[in-house]
């Protein structure tokens, strides 16, 4: 019978990684690959039973995953992040599948929750992302938003998980801050270059009216207004960054 690996990246995940493990006992391992926590993040996952191999991240999300495949001990992988939950009728089905032992690459619907907060469109609308597979020529590229890369056809699973996304809005506005670092050095990287009319002053306004209008972010009222604002000021800020990337001799941000 095929076995399944749990793949959590962490780093300073004290508050979200027990409850995040619990949800998936069902698998045969759980592998937490730790960036260096300076909080109680692996001693925790230890005591919940898991393995815990501490590799420094250095920003680069997508090298962190194939890491992660790399270490798996199993033939499947199901990726996780620690605010994230796997509900029980998914729990079910992922062991179907794999039991079955169809090679493929299973996306999953994933809820996203902020707090107590409603909201269901725009930017936390529901989405999908492929988190199981066959770790056999499996990997993930890209810094921030990565691309996993399989041979295996896809295939959406029906039942759902849960995604906590932010405990506070300091929180929420540090990611993106990160988010939008890694994202102009990585454009500078592959050479993209930043047209100050387009990219710093119109794309924030499409990225705005995309959530607000075409996914229905004002259908959550305040709360959609905020943020689609704040997703208008994340565009803006990684082609800010990537534009004077460019004029800063020293390449700084």
């Amino acid at each position: 019978m095929a076995k399944i690996t749990t793949l959590i990246l962490a780093k300073n995940e004290e508050r979200n990684i027990v409850d995040c493990i619990k949800t998936v006992q069902f698998t045969d391992e759980i592998l937490v690959i730790d960036d260096f926590s300076t909080d109680c993040t692996k001693s925790l996952a230890e005591s919940m039973g898991a393995r815990v191999i501490q590799h420094a991240m250095n920003g680069d999300w997508g090298g962190q995953q194939t890491f992660a495949i790399q270490n798996a001990k199993c033939e499947w992988v199901l990726f996780l992040d620690a605010d994230e939950r796997i509900s029980e009728s998914l729990a079910r089905e992922i062991r179907e599948v794999v039991e079955n032992n169809e090679q493929k690459s299973y996306w999953i619907r994933r809820e996203n929750q902020f707090r107590h907060y409603r909201a269901t469109h725009g930017t936390l609308r529901p989405d999908y992302v492929d988190r199981l597979f066959p770790a056999k020529d499996s990997y993930v590229e890209g810094y921030v938003h990565p691309k996993i890369v399989t041979p295996y056809p896809n295939e959406k699973l029906k039942n759902i998980m849960y995604h906590y996304t932010y405990d506070t809005w300091d929180q929420q506005l540090n990611k993106l801050n990160n988010y939008t670092r890694l994202a102009a050095l990585k454009y500078k990287d592959k050479g993209k270059k930043c047209n100050f009319l387009l990219d710093i002053m119109l794309r924030p306004l499409w990225a705005f009216l995309k959530v607000y209008i075409i996914n229905k972010g004002f259908l959550d009222g305040k709360m959609g207004w905020i943020l689609a604002t704040n997703h208008y000021f994340y565009t803006m800020n990684k082609y800010v960054k990537l534009y004077f990337l460019y004029r800063d001799p020293d390449g700084r941000l």
